[in-house]
């Protein structure tokens, strides 16, 4: 509120309500109710109240419409301006309702109020009159750390009554807590690890960033093991300190790197990061987001919906691995989110550090052009040297009928395993195969609602959908034909490499690292914990295993199909496999024991095979950025895709049709489609895919919101925008 308004004259509120609605509405503020934009205040909608957020606020002298007041006022940290900012322009971005970006940034309603209260029971040390054996174990558990009642009684294996008798005879004194304490503050002078002479140049460039302020975007570009993490922290240490109030955000590609990360940031800063990422509690997420939108956690390490938590002072965000893409978001609000974080970076005026040992073309042309910051690490940290990587050719060298493992692969896993260290051997496909058949009559067996293969996984014997979540137990009988005992397993996928693993090494500890086999933050982080103690001798993982992890003994990366990202039509295949197998690759070798990576592969003549074999990414890259620019393809051209789903298949393609008559006619703007996609069927919802192509100038965002406002759609049929599209399934 405006110190100089005059508090008699009316106001009316612009409320933003988390809703797919297309813009604010109008209510009124009650007279001696105060306001300020950002405010979370609820106001009635329809028949019911809702959650919302100030916008706007302006003088309603003279309305001519009566408006609903604003119910109520919530004693919250408001949403700061460049919050408020941040979800318009992502709305707008992403040609999407401003209600469904604030609704992602209101994941922990709970955050919204003080933090609920726990009675913990202290001892007085005052000896009640009568003392029994279960009045003492009570006492002496209370000693060790105070608790609640019940969780006292469970120590001590007592009835709460007898907590209560304790505390009615002033043996025991009862404190109220707040449940969600606050997370203690980093300490940015303590000593981080001893950087060699390259990490400290590039921890030198990034420190000159922080300390100059404002808007910078810089590439940290470090091959694998090169300490990236270390350097990026010297960063965050050089903005606490000259900030000791500024947040500090960390964006991680995998749940399972947070395990990792939050040890390496608890011993640099002596606290470990607040975490936010799907797997953590109601009571977790509700403390990190109270907490984060107080400004009072400094620094936060979590996935991609962590750009949108509403943070009081962000003054530094860092995408590691900033190439991956599981930092895009395919369903529901569709978003890039290392696109979201430089966009974010901007408009905050903060520092953001984009990292990656194979940094995506986007990033990279970005950083040639002098739009970023380039910062590289061109060597290992310590005495660890680059892996040797060659080729296993299947048409020399093919594995025996029904298995997937090579020759010379398997004679280099017994050398290995011989000399006490550790195999990984990588195939990008969970279960046990990626499909199923009937030999009697050639059935496959497919998802209900999808026209996709059911994976078996062997371990549970069920099979399942990975695009859905369909699951069921693998049947006797072909459901098609009947024929008992018929239906196969084709193709591998690691559980079946693992079982093949352990048939050729029976002595071997033979474990599967993959998101279906880790069970949970807890499980990942006990495998991850098995694996650096060596008490595991072949790990057989998917892509999880192939990120920031550090394995001492690990020399020997075997994978199992190197051409299986170069299958499709997406445009960044070669640039993803490349990407992929110099991670997988980075794992071996990471300590004092020099590694090696072998690539079993059908075609080794490949652009992205053989430019990692002669190290020459540059080259690689150039010849992408060509290939690109001649198609005008992004990063040189911009990409939108329109997703339409129905139930009724004839409804779909006369809406697509009147959909595609409605498209702006524009001389740099190309419309392909609709055209039904490889997916044409998920969860029961036919499919139609449009794509459009624009020059580089070209508001691809504003054309897409353009075109949706000049067709209606039926109330059956949803509609999806992706800008920058990263699936094309």
């Amino acid at each position: 509120m405006s110190a100089n308004r005059d508090p008699s004259t009316p106001q009316i509120a612009t409320v933003l309500l988390p809703l797919p609605l297309p813009e604010a509405f109008d209510y009124a503020v009650p007279e001696g109710m105060e306001l300020s934009e950002g405010d979370h205040v609820v106001v009635p909608l329809g028949k019911r109240l809702s959650h919302g957020v100030v916008w706007g606020l302006r003088d309603g002298t003279g309305g001519n419409r009566p408006l609903k007041p604003v119910a109520e006022r919530l004693d919250a940290p408001p949403f700061t301006a460049a919050m408020r900012a941040f979800v318009d322009w992502t709305a707008r971005y992403l040609a999407e309702n401003p209600g469904l970006v604030l609704q992602a940034t209101l994941r922990s309603r709970g955050g919204l109020s003080p933090s609920p209260t726990e009675t913990l029971y202290h001892p007085t040390g005052q000896t009640p009159d009568r003392m029994t054996p279960a009045r003492q174990a009570v006492l002496d558990a209370a000693a060790q750390e105070p608790a609640s009642g019940a969780e006292l009684a469970r120590r001590a294996g007592v009835s709460p009554g007898v907590v209560k008798g304790l505390a009615d005879a002033g043996a025991l004194r009862a404190e109220a807590r707040d449940v969600d304490q606050p997370f203690p503050s980093p300490d940015p002078y303590r000593d981080g690890l001893t950087l060699n002479d390259g990490q400290e140049a590039a921890a030198s460039q990034l420190r000159r960033l922080v300390a100059a302020g404002g808007f910078q975007a810089a590439l940290l570009d470090g091959v694998t093991g090169s300490g990236k993490t270390e350097v990026y922290l010297e960063a965050i240490a050089e903005l606490l300190r000259r900030e000791p109030d500024a947040q500090v955000l960390v964006l991680l590609p995998e749940i399972a790197l947070t395990q990792a990360v939050t040890a390496r940031f608890e011993e640099r800063f002596g606290v470990p990061p607040a975490l936010w990422h799907s797997a953590i509690g109601p009571t977790e997420r509700r403390r990190a987001w109270r907490e984060i939108t107080a400004g009072r956690a400094r620094i936060i390490a979590g996935a991609r919906s962590a750009i949108f938590l509403p943070y009081r002072n962000l003054r530094l965000i860092v995408v590691d691995e900033e190439h991956d893409p599981t930092y895009k978001q395919d369903e529901g609000l569709t978003y890039h989110a290392r696109d979201l974080a430089v966009a974010r970076a901007k408009i905050e005026g903060a520092v953001a550090i984009l990292a990656s040992a194979t940094p995506s073309l986007e990033t990279l042309v970005n950083a040639r052009a002098g739009r970023y910051g380039h910062i590289r690490l061109a060597a290992r940290a310590g005495s660890a040297v680059l892996p040797q990587i060659e080729t296993i050719d299947l048409r020399e060298h093919p594995p025996e009928q029904g298995h997937w493992l090579s020759p010379p692969l398997t004679a280099a896993m017994a050398d290995t395993i011989a000399r006490g260290e550790q195999v990984l051997l990588y195939l990008n496909r969970r279960g046990y195969a990626p499909l199923v058949l009937c030999r009697a009559c050639g059935h496959k067996m497919k998802s209900p609602d999808t026209d996709r293969w059911l994976v078996e996984h062997r371990y549970t014997g069920r099979l399942i959908c990975h695009t859905t979540g369909f699951s069921m137990p693998k049947p006797k009988a072909c459901p098609e034909c009947g024929a008992i005992d018929s239906l196969t397993s084709v193709g591998p996928g690691v559980e079946r490499v693992a079982e093949e693993a352990a048939l050729r090494f029976p002595e071997a500890r033979v474990e599967v690292f993959s998101s279906d086999s880790a069970a949970g933050p807890n499980g990942v982080r006990e495998l991850i914990a098995r694996m650096e103690a060596g008490e595991i001798d072949i790990l057989v993982g998917t892509q999880i295993a192939a990120k920031g992890h550090n394995f001492p003994k690990l020399t020997l990366v075997g994978v199992v199909d190197a051409d299986l990202g170069l299958k499709g039509g997406d445009l960044r295949a070669g640039e993803r496999t490349y990407q992929t197998l110099v991670q997988v690759a980075g794992r071996a070798g990471r300590a004092d024991r020099p590694g090696r990576a072998l690539l079993q592969t059908h075609e080794p003549e490949h652009e992205a095979i053989q430019a990692l074999l002669a190290g020459d990414r540059d080259s690689f890259l150039d010849l992408e950025a060509l290939m690109r620019e001649q198609l005008g393809l992004p990063p040189f051209g911009r990409l939108a895709a329109l997703v339409m789903s129905g139930t009724d298949e004839r409804l779909l393609a006369e809406t697509a049709k009147i959909a595609a008559a409605a498209a702006p006619l524009s001389d740099d703007v190309k419309l392909f489609g609709p055209a039904e996609p490889p997916l044409a069927v998920v969860r029961g919802r036919y499919r139609r895919r449009f794509l459009v192509q624009a020059q580089r100038n070209v508001d691809v965002s504003a054309f897409m919101a353009t075109w949706m406002a000049r067709f209606k759609l039926p109330s059956s049929i949803r509609a999806r925008v992706d800008i920058e599209p990263y699936s094309f399934l």
